[in-house]
């Protein structure tokens, strides 16, 4: 069954109109010159039937390709509302300015030599960006290869691409042009057809937050996939993509995934966040798919643009031969996807169809020589199962069987069900002549099942977000003026790094629990403070020379009289006191709970600020078990961030273990969003730990440091 399309309404009218649906086009570079860029999107955009006029521009020719010549684009007698720009780097400023005259609406510049290459092409993009501004002309480029809209009524082949677009449902953006031809190949090659493509290049005016806009709001395009290599405005596009998300699937290939090192940071947050984390949080929180290649995009792209979500994450399988039925089985299951139990009827549907030897319990083993028949029996009978929700047919063609009629029972299968269904042709006898038929029918077809599982547990991890409940912001009745007088405090004082009592003021004023405790300025301070606040007690070292105690053995737990305080009192005065002679020693009541976890915020350059929070102590950075979100963050968000680390059953009283106060972490992460978006001076923040048990009451920070941009 084929995936059901939006309505073919015309699309609404957008900023960047002109550059997709323009009704007249010109190509500025335009050449006689075979296999040079100008006469190649001259080409594309004649031998492709663009529903408009085509200009040619060339100083030096009358003629190019038969059509009248013009030496510029201010010339033409006619209205543009597009033009393309192929000439050397030296002369697209002119020609920016020229267009700008003519009342040109937009610009889609491939010449190369800009930003890429160094100063001077940095200054020269400089300047095309003022003067399309100031013009009011929207730009794509420059180092780009064009765009694409295959609607009937534009048929627009802006680009310089080898391989003609088949039409279709996709659309498509990339800041990388060489990998936009080869992407454009292999959709072709696939059988995916093409709504929209825009190769972004430079980023000097439109972006992939203004291309994810107008894909979303295209009626034509069912699937929007992504190229990128920065966001460029990470914040716009998450709030274009949140919205969107819930009704088109948008996938991404992000790379820069790896780092050349760590980022210095003087706090475990600052170290556990990079730059990928901050992509990887951003996208899942958008409901964004990312793609770990441009393979596993097309992978993803035949199911979404085909078929359609399914309902549930119950699979069946069905299959002529058990080793590739064993391999799908596991993908599945690998995949968090579950294999269906079928009911008693299915079982004995499928008994009576199957001959001895088959399996009529899931996967269903037809044996080798299944024919057309026999499939279609054994899927009508999953099919019509209620505890299915997706079928993956996978076929190993014998020589003795018509594997084209297999193909037309799948694909008669997944029509009359309604489906999910996805095949997997592992043959080579008459493969491509099924792959044909299916593919002709909506059904996508994979060369192996680890492919097509992967496809479908795509399919319901969109579901998953489309389903989820809208977030709520959530606000708090806070001190911020307590808050800003520590910080003020702090600044006067010439300090940026707060820990003690100036950390503790803020965090008190945003209701977030912290261990009593106070700086002993000598052995009998600390001697009566443990008594006041009653034993055990912890002595920690506190210096701006170490950044972690543990690293110089500078904390002292499960002090339980006064000579065990003083003891260590004079071991670390003595130690530690010949490295920095402003050591301090904080004396602070000993928590007891289930558990230690880290909050923690951070401010990435690009993305701004980033939350944290995973399994707490000094081990942190060894386990890296941690969620990290972009800031602000929702109720939904904070649940999900409590839930996505990997030791959450040990808060939720794995193994006899007393659940923790989950809620109270969820409130406590509100709280410190709050706290952020409150003051921005805070660049970064690690709560560690924050020891938590099964009651509010008794949980506490302690051990905090804060530091201010």
């Amino acid at each position: 069954m084929k995936r059901k399309s939006a309505p073919s309404d015309p699309p609404p009218g957008s900023s960047i109109d002109a550059l997709f649906r323009p009704r007249s086009v010109a190509v500025v570079g335009a050449s006689r010159r075979r296999h040079s860029i100008g006469r190649e999107v001259l080409r594309n955009l004649v031998e492709g039937e663009f529903q408009g006029p085509v200009f040619p521009v060339n100083a030096k020719a009358e003629v190019v390709q038969s059509m009248k010549a013009y030496a510029r684009v201010s010339d033409i007698e006619d209205p543009v509302d597009l033009a393309v720009v192929a000439v050397p780097r030296q002369h697209v400023l002119a020609v920016a300015k020229d267009c700008a005259r003519k009342g040109v609406k937009g610009l889609v510049v491939i010449t190369a030599g800009f930003r890429e290459a160094g100063r001077e092409g940095a200054e020269r993009e400089e300047a095309l960006k003022k003067t399309a501004a100031k013009a009011g002309m929207r730009v794509i480029g420059p180092n780009c290869m064009g765009i694409v809209n295959t609607a009937d009524d534009v048929r627009l082949n802006a680009s310089f691409a080898a391989v003609k677009p088949l039409p279709g449902r996709v659309s498509f953006a990339t800041q990388s042009g060489a990998l936009g031809e080869a992407i454009l190949a292999d959709a072709r090659e696939l059988g995916v057809g093409i709504s929209m493509f825009a190769s972004i290049g430079n980023l000097v005016d439109v972006t992939a937050s203004d291309l994810v806009e107008a894909f979303g709001n295209d009626p034509r395009t069912d699937v929007i996939l992504l190229y990128l290599e920065s966001f460029g405005e990470p914040r716009r596009f998450t709030q274009i993509a949140r919205e969107l998300a819930r009704k088109k699937p948008i996938v991404v290939v992000k790379s820069g995934r790896s780092t050349a090192g760590a980022r210095a940071a003087a706090s475990h947050t600052g170290s556990l966040v990079g730059m990928d984390i901050a992509a990887e949080s951003l996208l899942e929180q958008c409901g964004v798919l990312r793609a770990r290649s441009v393979a596993e995009m097309f992978t993803m792209a035949k199911a979404f643009a085909n078929q359609p979500v399914p309902a549930g994450d119950r699979v069946a399988i069905v299959t002529n031969a058990g080793g590739p039925g064993i391999l799908a089985t596991d993908a599945c299951v690998g995949h968090g996807l579950e294999l269906a139990e079928f009911s008693a009827r299915t079982t004995k549907r499928l008994a009576a169809a199957l001959p001895e030897g088959a399996a009529a319990q899931n996967p269903a083993d037809l044996i080798a020589d299944a024919d057309a028949n026999r499939f279609s029996r054994a899927l009508a009978a999953v099919g019509s199962d209620a505890g299915v929700d997706a079928i993956l047919a996978v076929f190993v063609s014998p020589v003795t069987t018509d594997a084209p009629a297999v193909a037309r029972a799948i694909a008669e299968s997944a029509e009359s069900s309604g489906k999910t269904t996805l095949a997997c042709f592992m043959g080579k006898e008459k493969d491509d002549e099924g792959v044909a038929i299916l593919r002709e029918a909506g059904v996508p077809v994979y060369r192996f099942p680890e492919e097509a599982a992967a496809a479908l547990s795509a399919l319901c991890r969109y579901r998953r977000f489309r389903d989820r409940p809208r977030g709520k912001d959530v606000r708090f009745e806070v001190d911020v003026r307590r808050a800003r007088r520590a910080i003020q405090r702090a600044r006067r004082a010439g300090r940026t790094m707060l820990v003690g009592e100036d950390v503790g003021e803020i965090l008190a004023a945003y209701g977030i629990p912290t261990a009593p405790s106070i700086v002993a300025t000598d052995v009998g301070q600390a001697l009566e403070f443990a008594k006041e606040v009653g034993y055990p007690v912890v002595l920690k070292a506190e210096s701006e020379k170490f950044a972690h105690k543990t690293d110089v053995d500078g904390v002292r737990v499960g002090l339980k009289n006064g000579d065990e305080v003083f003891e260590a009192y004079e071991d670390l005065r003595k130690r530690l006191g010949r490295r920095d002679r402003n050591l301090k020693l904080r004396v602070q009541k000993q928590i007891k709970g289930e558990a230690e976890v880290i909050l923690g915020a951070a401010t990435d350059p690009q993305f701004g600020p980033l939350l944290l929070f995973g399994l707490g102590g000094v081990h942190v950075e060894v386990l890296r078990d941690v969620a990290v979100r972009v800031h602000p963050i929702s109720d939904i968000d904070a649940a999900e961030m409590v839930r996505a680390i990997k030791g959450y059953p040990l808060l939720a009283g794995a193994r006899g273990k007393r659940p923790v106060d989950v809620e109270f972490l969820e409130e406590t992460l509100l709280r410190l969003s709050q706290m952020i978006a409150d003051l921005e001076e805070v660049a970064e923040l690690d709560l560690n730990p924050l020891i938590v048990g099964e009651d509010r009451t008794t949980a506490a920070v302690v051990d905090a440091r804060l530091r201010l941009s």
